[in-house]
């Protein structure tokens, strides 16, 4: 705990001091639980996309037999390429987050003529699996950003609960003892100063 001065000055800046963290916890207790709700419905949509990349791939079993042959898989494959990943921002409790849009493709090149029918299918499915897989990194970015935050906050509420207003409070009372300690033994100095010059006077 840092020194503090004895005076009343000190006093009216430790009070002042004690007022402002009051005004502020409010605040940050509020920030707090917006955080806290907003790192569990992250959680969930982390734990829903990879839900939904799961049923996905149980989906896409159903036509893995056919990816044996070298030349389909080849053609799905480079049918299949990321052109740029589209991607918003979203302000949450103050703090800017990144939000997914959606995955951008390279055009397909399938000669419709030349291919079996189940090639358009297997691409559709592994572009959706692509989408899924980047909007989970969207989505982890989001939490690790959240978790961070609330991180932040949490230590700022315990700073100001347990350190920063019972300081305030501790220095108050110590400061007011000695103030009123000071002001008693000034009148007592008073009162002798007095009495003795009345017994000069008599």
């Amino acid at each position: 705990m840092p020194k503090i001065k004895f005076t009343k000055t000190e006093l009216k800046n430790q009070q002042d001091n004690k007022k402002q963290f009051e005004r502020f916890l409010p605040t940050l207790q509020l920030k707090k639980q917006q955080l806290q709700n907003e790192v569990r419905l992250s959680q969930d949509a982390l734990e829903a996309n990879l839900e939904a990349q799961k049923q996905l791939e149980k989906e896409l079993a159903v036509c893995i037999a056919f990816f044996g042959d070298e030349e389909i898989s080849g053609v799905v494959s480079s049918n299949v390429v990321i052109k740029r990943v589209i991607t918003g921002t979203a302000n949450i409790a103050g703090i800017n987050i990144p939000t997914f849009d959606h995955v951008e493709f390279e055009p397909e090149q399938i000669d419709l003529m030349a291919t079996d029918w189940y090639v358009d299918d297997a691409v559709a499915a592994l572009k959706s699996a692509a989408s899924l897989r980047e909007a989970y990194k969207v989505l982890q970015v989001q939490y690790d950003l959240l978790s961070a935050e609330l991180r932040t906050t949490s230590q700022r509420v315990n700073l100001f609960e347990k350190v920063k207003i019972p300081e305030c409070k501790e220095n108050i009372r110590k400061i007011g003892i000695f103030l009123g300690d000071m002001n008693t033994s000034a009148v007592a100095r008073c009162k002798i100063a007095k009495q003795k010059a009345e017994e000069r006077a008599s």
